[in-house]
């Protein structure tokens, strides 16, 4: 695989995110932790069944370090993001959280250079997530939640390290997800319990938790390692500002939110970073 489409298999996974919003809106009034083992549960399975015919488990046989950067990534990602809501307005944990692409694109630079394009795209791209996730109401960040704060801060840094880390695995074949996203579904399941009550999903609400353990808490995360070990990560990087962007799309299309002027200066934004970003994978000359 070239390192291009490595690249686009990456943000496929983006894609994917960005039906997380509407899924989780229409998975009801299940508690988050549950929701996440549910469908991490959903998508380490289909992952199981579609390895089986190349006995995609034997790559679980991983060394310790392996399994502690993939668990540690997808569990210690999404435990610390809920904390943070918990802890601290959603907009103002969530704009932190959202900080992982820039983290992605100065970490992965570390080791090959850090382009001003780069950083300049993953800025713009910064500014228009943030309209879109504070509605262009500025945030007022307080005290009163700075554990809050801090905790959403360090879920950045988990799924950046995740991300970039992951690249000096890279002779670690992809199957072995399946197996961090079976562990995540078991560690998150021991959360829930021991965190939230339990509410089951009725009717059409069961439909969104299989959505979300086939694409965005499935699918996603085998995309996004092929993405993270042999794409292009600071390119990667700067087009993941594309997620919130895509999800509020989503949302308007289902009818679930309203289009805005903001939501039209946010997509120039975004893409433009984007662009930028990529410009030498965009625009190499052969």
């Amino acid at each position: 695989m070239t390192r291009n489409m490595a690249t686009l298999a990456g943000f496929g996974a983006v894609v994917l995110w960005a039906t997380l919003a509407l899924f989780t809106t229409l998975s009801g009034a299940v508690p988050p932790l549950q929701l996440l083992a549910m469908s991490f549960a959903i998508g380490g399975t289909l992952g199981l069944i579609a390895g089986a015919r190349r006995r995609g488990w034997r790559s679980w046989r991983q060394p310790w370090p392996v399994w502690a950067l993939g668990v540690g990534g997808l569990f210690g990602y999404h435990l610390l993001y809920v904390l943070a809501l918990r802890w601290a307005p959603a907009v103002q944990a969530s704009l932190i959280a959202y900080l992982w692409p820039l983290m992605i694109v100065l970490l992965a630079s570390l080791g090959t250079g850090l382009r001003a394009h780069h950083l300049i795209g993953a800025l713009i791209g910064l500014a228009g997530a943030a309209l879109i996730v504070t509605g262009g109401q500025g945030i007022a960040l307080s005290g009163e939640y700075a554990i809050g704060y801090a905790t959403a801060l360090v879920a950045a840094v988990f799924w950046a390290g995740y991300s970039v880390l992951s690249r000096r695995f890279a002779q670690v074949p992809t199957d072995a997800v399946t197996g961090f996203c079976l562990a995540t579904a078991a560690l998150a399941t021991v959360a829930h319990l021991a965190l939230e009550q339990t509410v089951w999903p009725s009717g059409t609400e069961w439909m969104a938790v299989v959505g979300l353990g086939t694409g965005p808490v499935g699918l996603a995360f085998f995309l996004w390692d092929i993405g993270v070990k042999r794409g292009d990560l600071p390119v990667l990087g700067a087009a993941s500002y594309a997620a919130p962007l895509l999800s509020t799309i989503v949302l308007i299309a289902a009818g679930q939110a309203e289009a805005t002027w903001l939501i039209g200066l946010a997509s120039v934004l975004i893409t433009g970073g984007a662009i930028l970003a990529a410009r030498d994978m965009l625009f190499r000359r052969s």
